[in-house]
């Protein structure tokens, strides 16, 4: 409140040099003082972003000072002015500082390559613009001294290092929180600024009337003035911790605003091709050729980005619909692609394969004692311990409820058996399970083969439970019929 209210007063000010820069230094000098405040209040590991914030800001304050000195004192108008080095600081200690707050936010995640595509698309269509409009026109000399078209051209360059550097950090994962924005506010209000900058210098070079647009120059230094107060905002917010905080698994999905961003960036190429052919006479045909094909590639590789992205999830919920969610185990759809497979493979290879129905004796009673979220660890632990028991070709698959099932491949009854003893003497919290084990006669469909296996679960239970049944035979009638 009390920065707006700052800023409002100085549209208030008389058109004095002093008494406008004065007033800029002490709003822009208040925010560093702001960040470098709110910085004293989190870890010491997590100051350096602000301090290179803070750093930047001073450092582009102090040079409003030194231009009005050099203009007003010296005289000294042409470039470089001795003002510039410091206004020029700005852009590579906020890069710097943008840089160290990815780094702390996407902290064990490795590299973010699709975000570095993003970023990289979006300044290369944007720099690009600057290009025809700004650098070309600056390097083409006549005007002013190489060392003043160096100065010139930094400052685009230096926008486009911060275009990067902020479209990366919104690409990038962790908290959005209100320091987040204000930060990024800031950034956008200095980028807002330098480009109001530059289209009314480019109107004074057309010939546009000077006077006609002296008037803007209270608005484009609001505008910095904004930048100045926002960073310290942000750093003074309670939450400034959560700005560089680890991202964790938090994916950063591509929102329309990214997206048309993007599409704008990929457009920039063709646009300008189109406004210098509406003019009579291409002028910039080598670098809208270089900038159309550098975005062809790029966009070709977010798409193939894009495209492994979909087939890796694909993949993902292929996996998750073939896993039981509560134990990790291949569920009942997982078990009936694997049961006849391994029934083939066995008629193939001449081996016997047996499998086994198991059921956890008085679960409902369990549950009904204890709770289900006790069930559910019992189901978890139970299933976890009867997985160490089996042989590494041996696979255990929930078959529903408080029953599993479990493939045997190459196992005849008694080493089935054995298997199965193991796993009833591990079963967790003094609990037991009853067991239907039938062993395939060659023939048999994996149905039939299942329906022995329940059969002999259901004798195992009433008679006792806490045992193991063997399935009868098939009768021979049916066994022929096959």
């Amino acid at each position: 409140m009390a920065a707006a209210l700052a800023i409002a007063v100085y549209q208030l000010l008389p058109d004095n040099a002093w008494w406008t820069a004065g007033w800029q230094m002490g709003l822009g000098y208040a925010g560093a003082a702001a960040i470098l405040a709110g910085a004293r209040r989190l870890p010491r590991r997590e100051r350096l972003p602000w301090w290179c914030f803070a750093a930047g800001i001073a450092a582009n304050v102090t040079g409003i000072g030194v231009a009005v000195f050099s203009d007003n004192v010296l005289h000294w108008v042409d470039l470089p002015t001795p003002a510039d080095p410091f206004f020029l600081l700005l852009y590579p200690f906020c890069a710097i500082g943008i840089a160290a707050l990815i780094r702390r936010r996407e902290t064990g995640r490795g590299r973010n390559w699709t975000a570095m595509v993003d970023a990289t698309t979006i300044t290369t269509g944007f720099g690009l613009l600057a290009w025809v409009y700004v650098i070309a026109p600056s390097a083409e000399g006549g005007k002013i001294t190489m060392l003043g078209e160096a100065t010139q051209v930094a400052y685009p360059i230096g926008d486009l290092i911060m275009i990067a550097m902020m479209t990366r950090l919104l690409r990038g994962g962790g908290r959005r929180g209100a320091p987040f924005w204000w930060v990024t506010g800031s950034l956008a209000a200095f980028l807002i600024g330098d480009t109001v900058w530059v289209v009314m210098g480019n109107l004074i070079d057309q010939g546009y009337p000077v006077e006609d647009i002296l008037w803007l120059n209270r608005a484009i230094e609001s505008i910095f003035l904004v930048a100045f107060t926002l960073f310290g905002v942000g750093a003074l917010h309670a939450d400034a911790r959560s700005l560089a905080a680890p991202a964790g698994t938090d994916v950063v999905r591509l929102g329309r605003t990214h997206l048309l961003l993007l599409t704008a960036a990929s457009l920039i190429a063709p646009a300008l091709l189109a406004v210098e052919v509406l003019h009579g006479e291409v002028h910039d045909g080598m670098a809208i050729v270089i900038g159309s094909a550098a975005l062809f590639l790029l966009v070709v590789t977010r798409m193939a980005q894009l495209v492994r992205e979909v087939e890796r999830q694909a993949l993902q919920v292929r996996e998750l619909a073939r896993r039981d969610d509560l134990t990790g185990l291949p569920n009942r759809r997982a078990w009936n692609d694997e049961l006849p497979r391994a029934l083939e493979h066995a008629r193939r290879d001449g081996r016997p394969v047996s499998v086994a129905l198991l059921d956890l004796d008085h679960f409902k009673q369990f549950n009904d004692t204890y709770g289900h979220p006790a069930g559910d660890r019992l189901l978890k632990s139970a299933a976890a311990a009867w997985h160490d028991q089996l042989r590494a070709v041996d696979t255990l698959a929930r078959y529903g409820g408080e029953e599993f099932v479990v493939l045997l491949p190459g196992a005849g009854v008694d080493e089935a058996r054995d298997v199965l003893e193991r796993a009833l003497a591990a079963t967790p919290l003094g609990q037991t399970f009853s067991a239907g084990l039938a062993l395939w006669d060659g023939a048999e469909t994996s149905d039939e083969l299942i329906e022995r296996a329940d059969t002999a679960l259901y004798r195992a239970k009433s008679g006792g439970r806490c045992q193991i049944s063997e399935a009868a035979n098939r009768p021979a009638a049916a066994a022929a019929t096959k």
